[in-house]
């Protein structure tokens, strides 16, 4: 008997057989996804604390590190098809290359963005409007740009590791990217959530976020604590490519950002933007919506759900999930 009550026309469904049975598959995927939404988040929510503004370039940083990502693991030789019959050392070691090689050039393209756009800007005092307009303008040049070098296809796809399956919850399979992809959202957050709330750097950029103008009287060099925030935002957004390129073989494309950090973006005002922890839930919750929707409601439902749950949870929680700023976050 199956469990699909409205069909209006073919274009949506209420398969409520179809959410139960895949519930947990769902949860597992949604939780890896969201793991990838929320270390991009990280990077939304770090430049919005301390700036106040929503830095929309931060899409193609991401995708910056894709593309690095998929030249580190050309330039060791490696190529499209089969996937190479690697030990465990040699997959972590060159995955490890992949990751420092992404970060490193999200990184700078992140301080680089940071210097050219958003510095000429500030020391003119432009209106927050103009930050906002040069954010969208950048990120579209940054997209051009590498649509000009790598063209409009993706990369061909290369896959150090494969999918395989380590133990069953509740029925549902979990593979071993699963469980990185988890892991490595968990660990990168507390690693920054340890550097913004105990490290002396993290108190200058609290410290800035809350009041740039008193940190700046107690000695806190403002320019610094931008160019730091910025510089981990993107060492995230790297960190999240390696990862997503894993996911994801082929996701190496010039406008591979554009969903991705429309969804980032809203993982970020979904748990709080400002809010490092908020980041975190946000991206693990949208994962979750989007994936249970998708079943409940069809595949081409996957997005619109995603964003309708983001407006109903600010309709109740304006200031998102969590709502704390990082300004306010404890110490």
């Amino acid at each position: 008997m199956t469990a699909t009550f409205v069909h209006a026309q073919g274009w949506i469904q209420f398969d409520v057989h179809g959410l139960a049975t895949q519930f947990w598959n769902n949860t597992i995927d949604g939780l890896a996804q969201g793991g990838i939404y929320a270390l991009i988040a990280l990077g939304y929510t770090l430049v919005y604390g301390v700036l106040k503004l929503i830095n929309f370039a931060h899409s193609e940083v991401f995708v910056v590190g894709a593309f690095a990502t998929w030249i580190t693991f050309y330039l060791l030789g490696f190529r499209t098809g089969a996937t190479p019959d690697l030990s465990a050392v040699e997959i972590i070691l060159y995955l490890a290359i992949a990751g420092i090689a992404a970060m490193a050039v999200s990184g700078a393209t992140a301080v680089a963005l940071e210097r050219v756009a958003y510095r000429p800007l500030r020391n003119r005092n432009a209106p927050r409007l103009v930050f906002l307009i040069t954010a969208i303008g950048a990120s579209f040049a940054l997209q051009q740009t590498l649509k000009l070098i790598f063209g409009l296809n993706q990369q061909p796809q290369i896959r150090l590791l494969q999918p395989e399956p380590l133990f069953k919850l509740f029925g549902a399979s979990v593979t071993n990217i699963h469980v990185i992809l988890v892991v490595a959202a968990v660990v990168l957050w507390f690693v920054a959530d340890y550097f913004v709330n105990k490290t002396r750097l993290g108190r200058g950029i609290r410290a800035v976020a809350q009041d740039p103008d008193t940190a700046t009287l107690m000695g806190v060099n403002k320019e610094r604590v931008i160019i730091v925030t910025f510089l981990v935002g993107g060492l995230l957004a790297g960190a999240a490519a390696m990862f997503y390129m894993m996911r994801i073989p082929q996701g190496a494309i010039y406008n591979g950002g554009f969903l991705l950090g429309i969804k980032a973006f809203a993982a970020a005002v979904l748990g709080g933007i400002g809010n490092l922890r908020g980041a975190l839930l946000g991206g693990l919750v949208l994962g979750l919506v989007e994936n249970y929707g998708q079943s409940l409601f069809g595949g081409g439902w996957k997005d619109v759900v995603a964003f309708v749950v983001l407006v109903i949870v600010l309709m109740f929680r304006p200031t998102g999930i969590l709502g704390e700023s990082l300004g306010k976050a404890r110490v």
